[in-house]
């Protein structure tokens, strides 16, 4: 177990349970009493009125995006500590359910004076709470969660202007983490399309790439059935055969399940080419009871050996229903290296003490709690339930909290007993 390390105790592990418990039970409770924050909800119209001051800041941070990745990156950082502190009284102002949470922090509409001091909102409370500034007939699309089991889904509104942000910052994210992608490479998606799976964030940010890569080949084979998602492995190895030998490069991007799938078909163990020199595989992790589980590891390396790729070419993603950006792993030569995330200069991984809420040493273990600027319109800082290690300004997911509900590809890093 994770305690073993000693970084970690089952006695700081419920504390740390407990606490972030509290506090989302008592805002909840609050609106379950009948206390809907009345007194502290615009009305709609004021609120449609101040959508202009939303609109212009995702106006910055779009530049900021752009901009992010160039030589100037102690100017980037500045940048990002102010529009931190923007987004933050502009929330404040206009989301009621993040304006409530901050006050039971004791904050107000003054942004803290340091990163880590940004109140953070539980994920639990998306699943009943509305954390949106966009007023309800603004509202177009609807990310869920994803879980292990039957559940309340996180749900986290989007409109035109958000799904824009979300946008830049997928395709951004990812033309970063691959620089090649800007040659328009093959998409391979083990995932339904958009268009079958609407409330899917990971397919929504997958059809972002498809058409910002805009590639001729890139394709969807994934299905939805009554039983979850399920890949067309016929037509998948078809094209597979009708790439070999061919010199484009080929991005397969899926989760576990999908992966593991894959692997156990009887089709897939009679020989199949190799992906094309270049390609990459993007795993997005999480198991959800769907396939039998294999270890991180273990799953990365057959993954290598059965498509022919180098071990450092297959990657872990990072994403939240929650969240508007991703993060991926840095490649990793040997085949028992941990996983190290990092996310684009736009959001900030901070790992935090379980006793302090402050930030660890690096090479410490804490509670993972992410700034993501993209999150204009609902709640830019949030409380995941992940436990990580520090690893300088990126991280090691180590698995879910105990008692927290497993999800994504925090469910590929617990280790097992």
């Amino acid at each position: 177990m994770i305690w073993r390390t000693g970084w970690f105790t089952p006695s700081k592990s419920l504390r740390l349970v407990n606490a972030l418990c509290s506090g989302a039970q008592k805002l909840l409770s609050d609106c379950k009493s009948g206390r809907r924050f009345d007194r502290l909800t615009p009305a709609t119209e004021r609120l449609r009125q101040n959508s202009a001051n939303l609109s212009a800041f995702a106006t910055r941070l779009r530049e900021f995006i752009d901009g992010s990745f160039g030589p100037t990156k102690s100017r980037a950082e500045d940048d990002f500590i102010g529009l931190v502190g923007e987004l933050y009284s502009l929330q404040f102002t206009h989301n009621p359910t993040f304006r409530a949470w901050c006050r039971r922090q004791g904050c107000d509409i003054q942004p803290p004076t340091q990163i880590g001091g940004i109140p953070t909102l539980p994920a639990a409370a998306w699943k009943e709470l509305e954390v949106t500034c966009i007023p309800p007939s603004e509202r177009t699309h609807v990310f869920h969660s994803s879980g292990t089991t039957e559940h309340r889904p996180s749900r986290h509104f989007h409109h035109a202007d958000s799904l824009a942000v979300y946008s830049r910052a997928a395709t951004a994210g990812f033309a970063h983490r691959y620089p090649g992608a800007a040659s328009r490479p093959v998409l391979w998606a083990l995932t339904p399309s958009a268009e079958d799976a609407p409330r899917s964030s990971l397919a929504y940010m997958l059809g972002c790439l498809n058409r910002a890569f805009d590639a001729n080949g890139s394709e969807f084979f994934g299905r939805t059935t009554p039983q979850g998602w399920a890949v067309d492995t016929d037509r998948w190895i078809k094209r597979l055969h009708d790439f070999s030998g061919t010199a484009q490069p080929v991005y397969l991007i899926g989760t576990a399940f999908s992966f593991v799938h894959a692997l156990d078909d009887p089709a897939f163990q009679r020989g199949l080419p190799p992906l094309p020199p270049g390609s990459h595989i993007v795993e997005t992790g999480g198991y959800k009871g769907r396939s039998r589980e294999m270890p991180r590891t273990e799953l990365h390396t057959e993954l290598a050996a059965r498509f022919a790729v180098p071990r450092g070419s297959v990657v872990t993603e990072y994403g939240m229903s929650e969240l508007s950006s991703q993060a991926y792993s840095e490649p990793v030569g040997e085949s028992d290296s941990p996983l190290v995330f990092r996310f684009p200069p736009w959001a900030r991984a901070l790992v935090v003490s379980p006793e302090s809420g402050r930030e660890v040493a690096d090479g410490a273990v804490g509670i993972l709690r992410i700034i993501d600027l993209a999150n204009v319109w609902s709640a830019l800082g949030i409380q995941t339930a992940d436990l990580a290690l520090r690893r300088g300004d990126a991280f090691e997911l180590l698995g879910r909290l105990p008692e927290a509900e497993a999800r994504g590809c925090s469910l590929l890093s617990v280790p097992r007993s």
